[in-house]
């Protein structure tokens, strides 16, 4: 028998303290009425990182991409204002920009010329003579709201969702002192995996207690018996003191200084930190069982002498992101086991994934 949305929700006891805590039931990760839900309170109700600010630098730049399901286009105005769009035609719904990125003095829609200020503004309705009671000024595109922290690009889908400030808490303070504004981009890698999303962020949220088990070559750089966790509001906060090691010398030659950092904001954005490295996880819904998951790559020297040395970096990245695209996919076939209903949490590890657990309840049950 089917069992009720109401009754998969109530599977999950949010309220219970970490020693006691269960993970979420199997079926939050498989049922496709939790997907839908999650689109409208999780991924449409907070603040969503989409892009880097770089993307849109100069005036008339845009990039586009899909969120909870809704098509939207960020731009950098004509007099510099960064502003978020869906990207709907206001006349028979079409993209008005249908690249992923570029640069454009007009948004105008292909399928019948409707054209768009980057403001938003409606500028031009092709044979539209004679048309009674249209009001020009009330037909311009969607606004979404839209803000910057850092070099990252946020939107927030639900008007009535606090500021990005107030969302963030003390993250922008407690991450000041390391710089991200030094470090610059140098590409991207995307990935896509047979797996719900939750699966990625419960990986990267278990207090690094898969890592001397899955990644050899990362284990040998980091303390993991300093490993620290500390959680806040909205966000959560790994670190490790780093070790010199000669076990992996692709690993030790790319991943050094003092300390490590991965930090996870809620509920699907990780910025991980050694010293002169960055990379950024987005991770985004595409079905039950499969999710997309974008890196970004910064390092404090993009220049053409130190290429050969980030590229290896970004090599060691796609190692580990190879081992965990193989556990998380493995976890997927097992969630959907008749052995499987809900497991138990590390207290010493685990702690940020029983925060992403109860704030993900707390947007699911609430009401619409």
């Amino acid at each position: 028998m089917e069992r009720t949305l109401t009754g998969i929700l109530d599977s999950y006891n949010a309220d219970a303290p970490l020693e006691e805590a269960h993970t979420i039931p199997a079926a939050w990760y498989l049922d496709p009425r939790i997907e839908e839900l999650e689109r409208e309170r999780v991924f449409g109700g907070n603040w969503i990182a989409v892009g880097r600010a770089d993307q849109v630098a100069e005036p008339g730049q845009f990039f586009t991409l899909e969120l909870a399901g809704e098509p939207l286009v960020i731009v950098r105005g004509a007099e510099g204002e960064l502003r978020a769009f869906f990207n709907v035609c206001r006349h028979h719904a079409a993209a008005v920009a249908n690249a992923p990125c570029g640069t454009a003095q007009l948004l105008r829609c292909p399928y019948h010329g409707w054209t768009y200020g980057l403001d938003g503004s409606l500028k031009g309705t092709p044979e539209f003579a004679g048309v009674c009671g249209f009001d020009r000024a009330a037909n311009g595109l969607v606004p979404v709201r839209v803000s910057t922290w850092e070099q990252f690009v946020f939107v927030a889908l639900n008007e009535a969702a606090p500021s990005l400030d107030e969302f963030l808490g003390d993250l922008p303070e407690r991450i000041a002192p390391l710089f991200l504004g030094k470090l610059s981009f140098f590409g991207r890698r995307s990935y896509t995996l047979a797996c719900n999303w939750k699966v990625y962020v419960d990986n990267y949220l278990d207090g690094g207690y898969h890592v001397p088990h899955l990644h050899k070559g990362l284990n040998s750089v980091l303390d993991y018996k300093e490993y620290t966790i500390g959680n806040s509001r909205h966000y959560s906060l790994q670190s490790s003191p780093m070790v010199s090691s000669k076990e992996d010398s692709a690993v030790a030659a790319t991943r050094t200084g003092d300390r490590a950092y991965y930090y996870w904001i809620y509920p699907d954005f990780m910025v991980n930190l050694y010293e002169g490295v960055m990379d950024t996880n987005l991770v985004l819904p595409l079905a039950p069982d499969k999710c997309l998951v974008q890196f970004d790559f910064y390092f404090a020297d993009v220049g053409e002498a130190r290429r050969q040395h980030n590229e290896a970096s970004i090599a060691v990245s796609e190692r580990v992101q190879d081992e965990d695209v193989a556990i998380c996919e493995s976890v997927q076939r097992g969630l959907r086991s008749r052995a499987c209903s809900a497991g138990r949490l590390s207290v010493r590890r685990e702690s940020g994934e029983h925060l992403f657990h109860r704030l993900l309840a707390g947007d699911l049950r609430r009401t619409a």
